[in-house]
């Protein structure tokens, strides 16, 4: 059994393929976890982060890889500093995890605890849904090696599950005034204009719906206040570069909705083994009358159930909006493992104080203003990230 830390740009670019094979051989398969999404994340967004990915080898074949990033200090004269997955943090990834052969799970994460647990390495782990490979590293750093392990449900994610369902069986099982909605709201739209829904299938194509689908997000928002999305020149290299990927893969999912020849609304998404993931939109709100929203994720559900999609997931945050859609949906949670010892203890209950007091807080305020503070937080986040990242 041999672990491999894989720390330049260079070495992870040589990992493609075999990351590949592992990836496709795992339980943790998902979008988020492919080669394409996290190098691209990592060229564009990996700020000051050092690059920690550790690699675990079985009798001379890859059985696992550990995703991760050393992340910068955040506490002033505290000496640890924590590993995160890549792709933590901005961009929206989701169900992040530790990629591990089916079958050799245990093996592997025995190998990474004692890597971790030797160096004292504390780790925050992000985006992990219930089944992740990354409870049974913390089960084992606990029971073994003494970790202290902290735990916390973050956000859901909502999904449809389209298995064995056509258009017509999905639609009737909506609740019947959305459903009449959404018929009323396509016939208007069908009526009044030229009605055209396409979906990106050039280079061309790429290039133009990716510069709409930023205008009209920008334009949605702008009322608003702010948004995440797009918030930067680093952000907005990282959606061309991985949206290219993804087109050339056959991964990529952009639609935009035309009204007289008018872009009205924009869908980006990807689709990956089955499952779709409805990741940005945008809207231009001199069209909000017409519902283009709503009239823009239904169409492209129903092209998801056309290409044989059997999950079309809308990802992490509780909008109203997706409730509509589903009632369906799964938690998303943050697990953070601190070493033994009066450091990693200290930093875990100072951690673990912090988190319950946002909690508390978070109960008192009015759910639009804690929405309000949640995202100037993250925002300020962004701003010390590529003030990092420019250093």
């Amino acid at each position: 059994m041999m672990i491999r830390r894989i720390d330049t740009i260079e070495e992870f670019g040589k990992l493609k393929n075999t990351w590949e094979d592992v990836l496709e051989a795992s339980s943790a398969n998902c979008f988020f976890l492919t080669w394409e999404w996290l190098y691209t994340w990592w060229k564009h967004l990996g700020g000051g982060r050092e690059l920690y990915i550790l690699t675990i080898e079985s009798d001379g074949r890859l059985i696992g890889i550990a995703p991760l990033a050393m992340r910068p200090r955040r506490v002033s004269g505290f000496p640890a500093r924590s590993l995160e997955f890549l792709g933590s943090g901005i961009a929206g990834s989701d169900y992040l995890d530790l990629i591990l052969r089916r079958g050799k799970e245990a093996e592997a994460i025995g190998s990474l605890a004692e890597y971790l647990a030797n160096r004292k390495l504390q780790l925050v782990l992000g985006q992990l849904r219930e089944s992740a490979a990354a409870w049974r590293l913390a089960w084992t750093l606990e029971d073994r090696d003494g970790y202290r392990a902290f735990q916390m449900e973050t956000d859901r994610c909502p999904y449809i599950d389209l298995t064995g369902q056509t258009w017509q069986t999905y639609l009737a099982a909506l609740g019947a005034s959305h459903r009449a909605n959404f018929g009323r709201r396509l016939k208007q739209v069908a009526k009044a204009f030229d009605f055209r829904f396409e979906r990106v299938k050039s280079e061309r194509q790429r290039r133009e719906a990716l510069a709409v689908l930023i205008d009209l997000h920008h334009k949605r928002w702008r009322e608003r206040g702010m948004s995440e999305a797009f918030s930067s020149a680093e952000m907005t290299a990282f959606h061309d570069d991985v949206s290219r990927v993804a087109l050339e893969q056959n991964w990529l999912r952009l639609y935009v909705l035309r009204l007289n020849d008018r872009p009205a609304a924009a869908l980006y998404g990807f689709c990956r083994g089955g499952r779709f993931y409805f990741f940005q939109s945008g809207l231009d709100p001199e069209h909000s009358r017409y519902s283009v929203g709503l009239i823009t994720m239904g169409l492209a559900i129903k092209d998801a159930l056309a290409e044989g999609a059997e999950e079309y997931d809308l990802l992490h945050g509780g909008e109203s909006y997706k409730f509509l859609w589903t009632q369906r949906e799964r938690g998303i949670h943050k697990l953070e493992l601190y070493p033994p010892g009066v450091a990693g203890l200290v930093h875990g209950k100072i951690s673990h104080a912090g988190r319950v007091a946002r909690k508390i807080g978070w109960t008192i305020l009015p759910k639009a203003m804690a929405d309000r503070i949640a995202t100037a937080r993250r925002m300020a986040q962004l701003k010390g990230h590529y003030a990092a990242q420019s250093r």
